[in-house]
């Protein structure tokens, strides 16, 4: 058991170092963003993805929290796609500023590990998230968050341990278009939830409206400026990617 721990911690700790970045091409691309497609588009492979969607959502509020000096008490994880990170500290801003940071972050996410993969930190990136992804466990506080939030460990801790340099360009690429494409479903899924009414307790648009007073319909519209800031954002270094131009240097 020592000996397979260390192996781990081996495998990423030699992720910590610059690579050169995958040359997929403009084929390659458009193959890989099909990839992303086929887990974040369909219904099927939502159910599955979007879990990890919910995950990355709720570590945005949690590390929201922790920068305004925060206590976090816990995370819950539901199988419903829903999730609720509490925390303990001044309100007002500090409160409004952790609920803000969880519809845009998958988006922001999803940007910096195509950035990532472009300039050849991929294995860093996937390296980092899987320790973020264990350290998180400790906070979870239902089962069927442990089942969730365990689930996307292991397979973070798969990557690192079986994917090399090229497979953590390529798993990057995948990961950041889909958690891209993830957070623009959730955004109108946010939409549908205002236009329609209904269960209006589960969006953080409306939570923000009620602890600041201002209308959810701008917190909306602020969530999808950061989205669209972020897809922007990974224009150029999917242009390099295709173009096989990325750069280690």
């Amino acid at each position: 058991m020592d000996d397979w721990l260390g192996q781990l911690w081996e495998h990423i700790s030699d992720g910590f170092a610059r690579a050169s970045p995958p040359e997929v091409g403009v084929v390659g691309l458009v193959t890989l963003a099909l990839v992303a497609a086929v887990l974040s588009v369909p219904p099927r492979s939502w159910r599955i993805f979007g879990l990890f969607v919910t995950v990355v959502h709720e570590l945005g509020h949690t590390a929201a929290a922790l920068l305004t000096l925060q206590r976090v008490t816990g995370i819950t994880l539901r199988l419903d796609h829903s999730g609720t990170t509490t925390s303990r500290g001044r309100r007002g801003w500090r409160s409004a500023f952790t609920t803000f940071w969880g519809y845009p972050v998958p988006a922001v996410v999803g940007a910096a590990l195509v950035w990532c993969a472009a300039y050849g930190w991929a294995s860093v990136a996937l390296s980092v998230g899987a320790l973020v992804l264990v350290s998180a466990l400790i906070l979870v506080r239902n089962v069927q968050g442990v089942l969730i939030l365990g689930g996307s460990a292991a397979v973070s801790l798969a990557l690192v341990w079986f994917g090399g340099a090229a497979s953590a360009g390529y798993a990057c690429l995948v990961l950041g278009i889909a958690l891209l494409v993830g957070s623009c479903r959730d955004w109108l899924k946010v939409v549908r939830v205002h236009t329609r009414r209904r269960n209006l307790a589960s969006s953080d648009a409306y939570l923000l409206q009620g602890s600041t007073r201002v209308p959810s319909l701008l917190w909306i519209g602020l969530f999808a400026f950061v989205i669209a800031g972020a897809v922007a954002s990974s224009i150029r270094p999917l242009a390099l990617i295709a173009a096989g131009a990325g750069t280690s240097g």
